[in-house]
C-alpha cells in the first residue's frame, strides 16, 4: 500500500512540474567560428540532454546572423554564444558568453524560477529572476 502512495504521489509531482517546467526553452545563440560556442559544443552539448535541467529545459540553437531578428528580446544579442531563457517566448534572464563547464550550470540554475510553493491558500514565488551577465 505505501509503495502504491508513493508512486501516486510521484506521478502526481512529474506531471505538475512537467507542466510548469515545458513553458521554458533555452535559445542559444551562436555563430560560425565561434570558439566558445565550440567549446560549450564539447564540454556540455553531449551531456546538456541527459542532465535533469535539460530534460527539463529545451534547447534550441539559433544563428546570430540570420536567425536573432525572428525572436522578441528585452534587449539585442551582441556576444556568442548567448543563452537567453524564455517562458512562452518571454524573456526571463540570460547568460552572455561561455564561462566554463562549472559557472554556465550554476548560472543557468539560477535562470530558472523555483515553482511556486503552496502554503495555505496562497501561493508564494520563490522563483529568481533577473539575467546573468559578465565574468564568473
Amino acid at each position: 500500500m505505501h509503495y502504491l502512495k508513493t508512486c501516486i504521489v510521484l506521478m502526481a509531482a512529474s506531471i505538475l512540474l512537467a507542466s510548469h517546467a515545458n513553458a521554458f526553452e533555452l535559445v542559444m545563440f551562436r555563430r560560425a567560428g565561434c570558439p566558445w560556442c565550440a567549446a560549450w559544443d564539447r564540454e556540455i552539448g553531449p551531456i546538456y540532454g541527459k542532465t535533469e535541467l535539460g530534460r527539463r529545459i529545451a534547447i534550441r540553437f539559433m544563428d546570430l546572423d540570420h536567425d536573432a531578428s525572428k525572436l522578441k528580446l528585452e534587449s539585442p544579442v551582441r556576444f556568442t554564444p548567448t543563452f537567453v531563457l524564455l517562458d512562452e517566448d518571454r524573456e526571463i534572464g540570460r547568460i552572455e558568453g561561455y564561462p566554463g563547464e562549472d559557472f554556465f550550470w550554476s548560472r543557468l540554475e539560477r535562470l530558472v524560477p523555483s515553482p511556486p510553493e503552496k502554503t495555505g491558500n496562497d501561493t508564494v514565488d520563490r522563483g529568481r529572476q533577473g539575467s546573468s551577465q559578465g565574468s564568473p
